[in-house]
């Protein structure tokens, strides 16, 4: 890959139109998850519960999102999140979010959705172990080329892809409404008694939600200043909750709340009931390109939060180029997608499941989401009127609730969840030492 016009001196400029930018931002945050996730919050709620917690769970997300907007608008970077911190806490915090976002979060996540498009894909042609991982990696492979070949090709391929999977996400819902349970099928799928817990729900609900706070990494290359920001980032999440509300409205109503809390495949049950064989492959084709878009969407996201760390940590200087041909950092692409090839093979040779790696990323997740709000009102702060083009209603309200939902949620995944949770936890302390030992050597 050429990288003779890489420099540390460039920057992204804006390129991305509001209705790319819409698909894009819906993007990373929509994604086949929804289709996991269900059965576990239907096994932890009451019935009359099911439904008010997807439209709670989104609207708690919009509280949170018109505070990263708020500063995304403010500050606009690349970097994102890793700019807000930054800012309000320090270069140290903003040193530990990058590097949990590389080593727990996003890198992770590529590597799990490697691995479950390669499971799809050994479905339709028989495949080992190691030729699952091969192909993982192929796959991983192909979209850092898509990346780093230029700038609109990786954006225009994450809008295309991500258009595909909400129709898909559509024909899902049209078949939970056309159809409905058939009777008995909720006794035969009662598995053991389960004792609800209304934290593990949230939990799953707000994983599906989960990857608002990315969206602002796309401020320094949307079109259309503030006001497009606002638009974009604001309209990805109502319509998220739309679809959201709608698809497990349509699953609960097709398969029965029951019989959809035992479900492992609960998109390709209602499907198949509804349109026979054809819609469950129908919806093997929604994972696969869910999966393949949710790896792009990271791939995207995690090279600029590195790139945007390289800028100020002088150990990591050789990942702040932004190659001005193509309009993407390129060598911080090939560095995230060589560390998730690694992570990959990793996971192909101890077979962590998404269960596991759900619980390995929940509590650094809501660390960082605690502190991006603490940011949102120390840099109100600090800053005078003119610096804020946008502003969150009922400020701090927003952002002190917000507060209050990463905190609870944090103390859940630490007791409620496995023991990856704190192996997660134990990688991101990693990162302090990291972090002082990178900062004593020369630039």
């Amino acid at each position: 890959m050429d990288t003779t016009n890489t420099t540390t001196g460039a920057v992204p400029a804006p390129h991305i139109s509001l209705p790319t930018g819409l698909l894009v931002a819906l993007g990373m945050v929509m994604s086949t998850d929804s289709l996991k996730t269900a059965p576990t919050v239907a096994l932890n709620v009451g019935p009359g519960q099911f439904l008010w917690l997807w439209i709670a769970g989104g609207l708690i997300t919009l509280v949170g999102t018109l505070s990263y907007v708020e500063m995304a608008c403010a500050f606009p970077d690349a970097g994102g999140e890793y700019s807000f911190l930054a800012r309000a806490w320090g270069p140290r915090v903003g040193a530990l979010y990058a590097w949990s976002r590389f080593a727990v979060l996003h890198t992770g996540w590529i590597a799990l959705m490697a691995h479950l498009l390669a499971d799809y894909a050994s479905a339709i042609v028989p495949m080992g172990p190691a030729e699952r991982t091969l192909f993982a990696l192929a796959i991983v492979a192909a979209l850092a080329l898509v990346n780093c070949i230029h700038v609109r090709l990786g954006f225009l391929t994450q809008a295309l892809l991500v258009a595909a999977v909400a129709l898909g996400f559509a024909a899902v819902t049209l078949a939970g409404f056309i159809t409905a349970p058939v009777p008995g099928a909720a006794v035969a799928a009662a598995g053991p008694a389960v004792t609800p817990h209304l934290g593990v729900a949230l939990i799953y609900v707000f994983l599906a939600y989960g990857g608002w706070s990315d969206m602002a990494t796309l401020s320094a290359e949307l079109r259309g200043g503030p006001r497009g920001m606002s638009v974009v980032t604001i309209g990805a999440i109502l319509a998220l909750i739309v679809i959201y509300v709608a698809l497990n409205a349509a699953m609960a109503h097709g398969l029965g709340l029951a019989a959809l809390a035992h479900s492992s495949a609960p998109g390709a049950d209602v499907a198949r009931a509804a349109f026979g064989n054809a819609g469950a492959v129908v919806v093997v084709m929604v994972v696969t390109i869910s999966a393949v878009a949710s790896i792009n969407s990271t791939l995207i996201v995690c090279a600029r939060i590195t790139w945007a760390a390289s800028r100020s940590i002088p150990a990591l200087h050789r990942l702040g180029g932004w190659h001005a041909g193509r309009g993407t950092p390129v060598v911080a692409v090939l560095t995230v997608a060589g560390f998730s090839g690694f992570l990959t093979v990793v996971a192909g040779l101890t077979g962590n499941g998404f269960g596991a790696m759900v619980d390995y990323m929940t509590p650094v997740y809501w660390v960082f989401i605690a502190l991006g709000m603490g940011a949102a009102i120390r840099l109100r702060r600090r800053h005078d009127s003119s610096a804020w083009p946008v502003r969150t209603p009922l400020f701090p309200l927003f952002p002190l609730a917000f507060i209050g939902v990463a905190l609870v949620m944090l103390w859940s995944s630490l007791t409620e969840l496995g023991n990856a949770a704190l192996v997660g936890a134990g990688v991101m302390a990693l990162g302090v030492v990291l972090e002082r030992a990178a900062q004593r050597r020369p630039a």
